[in-house]
């Protein structure tokens, strides 16, 4: 498994309307993750991209000790998967993280979950928040917040 930042390509990802990741994550697909049709189980999809999402925070600076210690975590509030073609034992399998912030406390991230030929598997959409640890309640100015703690911010669109 392997994650690529793409610097160059970080900038095209704060566009409102980028569809470029800033971050990818790389991976084969393992024999465990088959079900009895021969392709990838339904939520493996959803750990692939929950994995995509977490290589791209550590990317950024900010690994879960990070977050733990600065009293916040990501929520996932809503998600939707959209499965396109499927994935077989031994595919190479591409995740992209695109974040596109709300004018509030959420974000929508945009993953695209693409076989090595380049095919599209399946599109990932999640809504989420920053949580404050001891409130329990969303950050109100997550951008600002993740901005300050990350060393790569640009890999979260802030």
């Amino acid at each position: 498994m392997t994650t690529t930042d793409a610097p160059e390509q970080a900038l095209t990802a704060l566009d409102p309307g980028s569809t470029v990741p800033a971050h990818r994550t790389a991976l084969s697909v393992r024999g465990y993750e088959i079900d009895a049709l021969g392709h990838v189980a339904g939520t493996v999809y959803m750990q692939y991209a929950e994995h995509a999402r977490w290589e791209c925070l550590t990317a950024a600076g900010l690994p879960v000790n990070v977050l733990l210690g600065a009293g916040v975590m990501p929520v996932i509030l809503e998600i939707t998967l959209n499965y396109r073609t499927e994935l077989r034992f031994g595919d190479g399998v591409e995740i992209g993280c695109v974040f596109h912030w709300g004018e509030r406390k959420t974000a929508t991230i945009t993953q695209r979950i693409e076989r090595g030929d380049g095919a599209l598997a399946a599109e990932v959409t999640v809504l989420c928040g920053l949580l404050d640890l001891s409130s329990r309640k969303l950050v109100d100015k997550p951008r600002e917040r993740l901005r300050e703690l990350a060393t790569t911010p640009a890999l979260l669109g802030v």
